[in-house]
């Protein structure tokens, strides 16, 4: 029995070649879309997930309030919750940055960009598999360091790195031991020292938030007692206590400075997926692009699914006669569904071995474009594999066999069938569906290059054409300002500089603080710190739109005077800010300018209030200038950046690169996830069109070929072409405005809440509306009316000859 489906499904596929080769490839195209996705939905979901002890580790979030949760914590509270509750059984602080720093060995020179710093015990939070040495005795001392397997060797090559003394951060370290980073982890270093621990020792008594913390409870259930507990403390030991010191009773210190901090935990697995502020310098992801990136996946598989029952029932006419006959023997309708479900399998067999080799060739792309490594393996994909080709089967398959086994014998014998309008109906609806996915990926194109289009262009606020964001490394024992003032002297020197300044912020990375500003009795609102040197406005672009800027012609600039951009001078509530005290830092201040609103970080975030003070204005401040701003002249830029290489070289660090990116393109790149999602939009939307083409071209040849006869007629009594075409095409025209009708409910909807994530965000226009109509039309007509007007051209006395 089964040699013979073999048979009658070869002598089918030779006879539907185009049919087969469509439903081939429309399914594999599905199943390749839905595999990418299941491969980077699979990389994301595995951080963390082969730690033993992961539902135990919890990191700390802090919520001040108004919107802000910080990732944050002070060096205070760990210590203090160890001592107050005995359900946590460790805990464990951590810089929320990596370092890129050079690490030098024999006088060998590495540069290493993932320097991890954390307490002795980071590696029992963490336990990587070590290849030398243990996780117990790894950071056992101030002086000792771990390497990363890929580290070590590039360090050390063939030799035994144990024991052997490195120099980094301008301290020498030995190495303790050597672990291997074969599981992907919130944390992946490349080198993990205890630095964090000489900070912790001099924060100890301060609240200020600046190191990650986790912790590991004894059982997964002591969550809430902790969080109690920690409360408490933040309350007893911080806000009770500046009260007490305000001399203000703790209800009116509430009242000034608003409700206490709250902390939050966050579950060790599937933090990564956690949308906002995330400790681990790893990241976390867009979960909302991996949504979509999946949702839409399944959408086309299900197009994908879609043509194929529409071409599946379509082609079942032509096999009525055989079900007919096949019925009249004895068959019953078990083994023709049977029959029909066993050719589904072999197709989608076919496409599934197609998928996988569109997946294989297109991989290297996929990973360029997501910035990942993914690979075709793991026994998690496969499982998966193995479960779509399944509900394929079931999906794409049954229906048509059902449909197909309960045809009449006597009705399909007598050649009576094909005039029947069963099954039109499906086919019909399925035409519709196709219609509306289409319409919903054509708009949904659109409308995100448009948004994307719209970041790219929007004016920032500032200008950083031409001015180069060099990395400034600090060195042991040098006064980093001034350090910077006697290069900044040179830097002018060189011929294409126009002017140098700098600021202890850097435009499209994460380099941020932030701190409380108080003015009267109002609440405190938390500002972001933008400490500056003279010009630095200029440099930038930026406006002083009332007041005036800093300037080293008044000493008073570099001490007390500030500057306060318009989100922070709103929160004054005065009509003029300048000349108006503030309290900042726990020092009095004194508001000289307002600087225009800029964007620093991505559009996807409002704008925050900010305060502009001197570099100088805090000692703490100066030690954390890490970038100087150079502008250059358009003119001979290539001679400009090769002589400030050599100078940077020979001159600032002959031990680090000469590393700098510009400022506009150094922006850009927080809308670069966006651009890839356009790009990927209009990829999807390519094939989703594609398949709706070839669903419409072999349903449309199907339906016309039927009527070749009752176009003869017609022909013969004297219809003009015009009228055949007219009529040929008309109902797939009301199908294409049926669909669109019911495609743009959902795309209006779907990409309004996509567009709510961005604070700067265009407006839904009409355009791509009728631009996605225009073109569903288009094509319909151009496959329609070519297939139309092909079988208007038959040969008449070819289908009446027998008349």
């Amino acid at each position: 029995m089964l040699k013979n489906w073999i048979n009658i499904f070869i002598y089918h596929i030779k006879n539907n070649k185009l049919f087969t080769a469509l439903n081939v490839l429309g399914l594999s195209i599905g199943i390749a879309g839905l595999i990418f996705a299941i491969l980077y939905w699979n990389e994301e979901h595995s951080y963390d997930q082969w730690n033993p002890e992961k539902d135990k580790i919890y990191t700390i979030l802090n919520d001040l309030g108004g919107g802000n949760v910080w990732a944050v914590n002070s060096a205070v509270s760990g210590p203090m919750l160890k001592l107050a509750t005995t359900d946590l059984k460790e805990y464990c602080y951590f810089t929320t940055d990596y370092a890129k720093e050079t690490i030098q060995y024999n006088g060998k020179i590495e540069v290493v960009d993932k320097i991890f710093s954390a307490q002795g015990n980071f590696f029992s939070f963490f336990p990587f598999e070590f290849v030398h040495g243990s996780g117990k005795s790894a950071l056992h001392d101030s002086n000792s360091i771990a390497l990363s397997e890929v580290t070590a060797s590039r360090l050390f090559e063939n030799e035994n790195p144990m024991g052997k003394q490195v120099r980094y951060a301008e301290r020498y370290f030995v190495v303790r031991g050597i672990y291997r980073l074969n599981e992907k982890s919130s944390v992946m270093p490349a080198a993990v020292t205890t630095i964090i621990e000489d900070e912790l020792e001099k924060s100890k008594e301060s609240w200020g938030f600046n190191y990650g913390l986790m912790l590991k409870l004894k059982r997964q259930s002591d969550t809430t007692a902790v969080i109690k507990k920690l409360n408490e403390i933040y309350v007893e030991n911080n806000y009770k206590k500046q009260a007490k010191e305000e001399g203000i009773t703790y209800e009116a210190y509430l009242k000034q400075y608003g409700k206490p901090t709250k902390a939050l935990f966050l579950p060790f697995p599937g933090s990564r997926l956690v949308q906002g502020n995330f400790p681990f310098p790893e990241g976390n992801i867009n979960v909302q692009f991996l949504r979509i990136l999946m949702g839409l996946s399944i959408l086309i598989l299900i197009l994908s699914i879609v043509n194929y029952i529409n071409l599946a029932t379509a082609n079942a006419v032509k096999r009525a006669k055989e079900v007919g006959v096949r019925k009249i023997v004895g068959a019953t309708k078990g083994q023709i569904i049977t029959q029909f479900v066993f050719e589904t399998t072999l197709i989608t067999l076919f496409s599934l071995l197609l998928a996988l080799v569109i997946v294989e060739l297109s991989l290297p792309f996929y990973n360029s474009f997501l910035s990942k490594n993914l690979v075709l393996e793991s026994s998690q994909f496969y499982e998966q594999l193995i479960f779509i080709f399944i509900i394929v089967i079931l999906v794409s398959g049954v229906l048509p066999a059902i449909y197909v086994s309960n045809f009449e014998p006597l009705k399909v014998l007598k050649g009576n069938f094909s005039r029947s309008k069963n099954g039109i109906w499906l086919r019909n609806a399925m035409l519709v569906l196709q219609f509306a996915i289409a319409t919903f990926f054509i708009i949904g194109s659109f409308i995100v290059y448009q948004q994307v289009d719209y970041m790219a262009n929007k004016d920032l606020g500032f200008n950083g054409a031409q001015v180069m964001d060099i990395s400034f490394k600090p060195k042991k024992g040098k006064k980093q300002f001034e350090r910077y003032k006697t290069i900044r002297q040179e830097l002018l020197k060189i011929k294409g500089v126009e002017a140098v300044s700098a600021g202890v912020f850097s435009f499209g990375t994460n380099v941020n603080s932030w701190s409380g500003m108080h003015y009267k009795d109002n609440k405190e609102v938390i500002t972001q710190q933008m400490a500056i040197d003279f010009g630095i406005l200029d440099v930038l672009g930026i406006k002083v739109i009332k007041g005036r800027d800093l300037s080293s012609e008044f000493a008073s600039d570099t001490i007390t005077n500030v500057l306060l951009n318009e989100a922070a001078a709103k929160t004054l509530a005065e009509k003029d800010p300048v000349n108006k005290e503030i309290v900042w830092g726990g020092r009095k201040l004194k508001v000289v300018g307002i600087v225009k609103d800029f964007n620093y970080f991505g559009l996807e975030n409002r704008i925050s209030p900010m305060i502009f003070l001197h570099i100088t204005a805090f000692d703490y401040i100066q030690k954390d200038l890490h970038n100087i701003s150079v502008k250059i002249a358009p003119q001979d830029m290539t001679e400009t950046i090769a002589a400030l290489n050599k100078f940077w070289r020979t001159k600032v660090d002959a031990e680090y690169p000469f590393e700098y990116n510009f400022v506009d393109k150094n922006f850009a790149r927080t809308y670069k996830e966006y651009q890839n999602q356009s790009k990927l939009f209009s990829l999807l939307n390519a094939i989703v069109v594609l398949i709706a083409v070839f669903g419409l071209f072999a349903l449309a040849s199907f339906s016309m070929e039927r009527r070749l006869r009752e176009i003869a007629i017609r022909k013969t009594l004297g219809a003009d072409t015009n009228v055949l075409l007219k009529d040929l095409s008309k109902q797939y025209v009301i199908f294409c405005v049926i669909g669109f009708a019911i495609g743009i409910i959902p795309a209006y909807l779907l990409l309004q809440k996509w567009l709510e994530d961005f604070a700067f965000r265009i407006d839904i226009p009409a355009i791509p509306f009728l631009l996605a109509l225009f073109l569903l039309m288009f094509l319909t007509l151009t496959i329609v009316l070519a297939k139309a007007y092909q079988v208007t051209k038959i040969d008449v006395l070819q289908y009446l000859k027998y008349e």
